[in-house]
């Protein structure tokens, strides 16, 4: 499995108009793409501008069909004013490496 973790810093006063297109995007990952297996969207009180996802891939190559997908894309378009920045990493399991 895959594991994607990402931080989205939102610019402060955009998280109304953001929070919706995220969980719309996850919603979208879950139904059109067979390898993603969870898209959590989290938010909290004490960091208000700030979005956390934790997605979980089949693989590496499933990760990179989700950033090229056309939904993902157009989310992306949609929200790219919105992000004041974006970290993100990802995780393999142990099965995965090639060692």
């Amino acid at each position: 499995m895959f594991a994607v973790v990402v931080t989205f810093h939102v610019h402060p006063g955009r998280m109304a108009e953001f929070l919706p297109l995220m969980r719309q995007n996850a919603a979208n990952s879950l139904k059109l793409e067979p390898e993603c297996h969870r898209f959590d969207v989290w938010t909290d009180a004490a960091r208000p501008d700030q979005v956390y996802l934790y997605e979980l891939y089949t693989n590496a190559a499933a990760f990179d069909a989700h950033l090229a997908s056309t939904h993902f894309k157009a989310f992306a378009a949609k929200v790219e004013d919105m992000v004041a920045r974006r970290d993100l990493d990802t995780w393999a399991t142990q099965e995965d490496i090639d060692v």
